[in-house]
């Protein structure tokens, strides 16, 4: 698909926003926590495939090893086994601001007046340009073009308070979105943004403390869920155990909302609400704004299955899979030539014809950005002789970019931004075609319906965005 001739899943996932960054973090005395880093970045793979990191303390030093690739290309036996300490952050990352390259790779790790400093981050930062002149004119130094250094900078000029202040007033200068794990030779740091825009979790194993971007994480290295972490909080542990301290008391909460749309695994939980449900009740919700007569309700996998077994179970068409994923298209594979570029997507996805040929099909996808490949999608259907394709998308129309770490860059690549509604049925090829409406969409968070950015949907972003903020990731190259 045009635009992203680098990425094995451009075929399919070209018509999505962009994963973002996880990050991972384990204070483990005893344990393997090189090791338990990697089985979470694993549990993390789907937030970004670009690169990966694992840095490790031992109370004198930190050591690190990162590279770009996904985790099981990045780390193997004798690199973990290399790795002695008993605390660690790990990163994956989907770049949202800086190139991907091998310097933009995270987690950082830096000399300074107060010892060896890591730094991995989730989200991204609203005001880097003029944080950037400001630090430059001070007589920082700058080693990559990501707005995470520049929050290793700021911590870095007040090094002269102790480093929770210096935290502190590091959050009071930076504007927007971020999860952040701090890794000295002797503590791990959590810190969430005001907003809590950004996910981040707390977790423990016996002894342990795990911090990681989604629950998935801690299930899998075997600690059980304590709580998120709270908007504007920062959590340290160490060889006194874990402490809290709060930067920011009323910020107004905004939880991405595609996190639980597209973005977090379905097994995850978040601010108390389980995906998965979440995701069927959007289906549910779905089926009531739009009945409609059909044999049989199939999901977009593997975004869309949970909306459309939400979608079936309220609207009383039987669910069926008419489309059949590869799950084995890996990042070395080779991309189509231009001549046969069509072909991309039925490498991605499979129609089932036996299943679909004659059939009235309710198609049910989470979302559409650029509307390229739910064009080529409906149109396979119809080769298998579908007779009728609603198309029903279980968030409403993306029509604004986003400033907090999901690349959703230009409007003007934005389908809903540029056509009304009847114009992108007709480009899709769809009989029918309904979004689910934002009112619809909070309605299935209840009472905590206000505790979300909704900014992509209605252009209310919750923090300001200034002025001079161009939504660019190469902005700082």
């Amino acid at each position: 698909m045009e635009g992203y001739k680098n990425d094995p899943g451009e075929a399919l996932e070209g018509d999505k926003p962009r994963e973002e960054c996880g990050i991972f973090g384990i204070y483990g005395p005893g344990l393997d926590v090189a090791r338990l880093t990697y089985y979470g970045l694993y549990a993390l793979q789907h937030r970004g495939q670009e690169s990966a990191g694992i840095a490790v303390a031992d109370g004198r030093k930190i050591h690190l090893q990162k590279d770009m690739g996904l985790v099981s290309e990045v780390f193997n036996h004798e690199k973990l086994n290399s790795f002695q300490g008993h605390l660690a952050i790990g990163h994956v990352r989907y770049s949202t601001t800086g190139t991907n390259s091998p310097l933009n790779a995270q987690p950082f790790v830096f000399h300074s007046s107060r010892g060896m400093l890591g730094l991995a981050h989730n989200g991204n930062l609203t005001n880097t340009t003029e944080l950037r002149s400001l630090l430059y004119s001070a007589g920082s130094v700058f080693q990559s073009t990501t707005d995470s250094e520049t929050i290793v900078n700021l911590i870095a000029r007040y090094s002269q308070d102790s480093l929770v202040d210096a935290i502190k007033k590091s959050m009071a200068d930076i504007k927007g979105a971020y999860s952040l794990l701090i890794l000295t030779e002797k503590k791990l740091i959590g810190v969430r943004d005001p907003n809590g825009i950004r996910p981040l979790c707390l977790g423990r194993r016996g002894n342990a403390y795990v911090l990681a971007s989604e629950s998935c994480a801690l299930d899998t290295v075997g600690a059980e869920m304590i709580r998120d972490v709270k908007p504007g909080e920062i959590i340290v542990v160490d060889e006194n155990g874990l402490s809290s301290h709060m930067a920011f008391q009323d910020g107004k909460r905004a939880h991405c909302i595609f996190e639980y749309i597209y973005f977090a695994r379905a097994d995850s939980c978040m601010d108390r609400f389980n995906i998965n449900k979440v995701r069927r009740d959007m289906g549910r919700q779905l089926a009531r704004e739009y009945p409609v007569e059909a044999d049989m309700v199939i999901p977009v996998p593997d975004s869309g299955i949970a909306a459309a077994r939400g979608f079936a179970a309220e609207s009383g068409i039987p669910f069926e899979e008419g489309l059949m994923k590869n799950r084995y298209i890996g990042r070395t594979f080779i991309q189509p030539s231009q001549s046969i570029r069509d072909l991309g997507v039925r490498l991605k996805l499979n129609p089932i014809r036996d299943v679909l040929d004659g059939k009235r099909v309710v198609m049910v996808d989470d979302s559409i950005v650029r509307g390229t490949t739910s064009g080529k999608i409906v149109n396979m259907l119809r080769e298998c002789g579908v007779k009728v394709v609603h198309f029903c998308i279980s968030s409403p129309p993306v029509i604004k970019p986003c400033f907090y770490g999901i690349d959703i860059s230009k409007e003007d690549e934005l389908i809903a931004c540029r056509k009304p509604l009847r114009e992108i049925r007709e480009f899709i090829g769809a009989d029918g075609l309904h979004y689910l409406s934002l009112e619809g969409l909070l309605s299935v968070f209840g009472e905590k319906r206000d505790n979300f950015c909704t900014g992509c949907f209605s252009g209310d972003y919750p923090v300001e965005i200034p002025k001079t903020c161009e939504r660019d990731k190469f902005i700082l190259e």
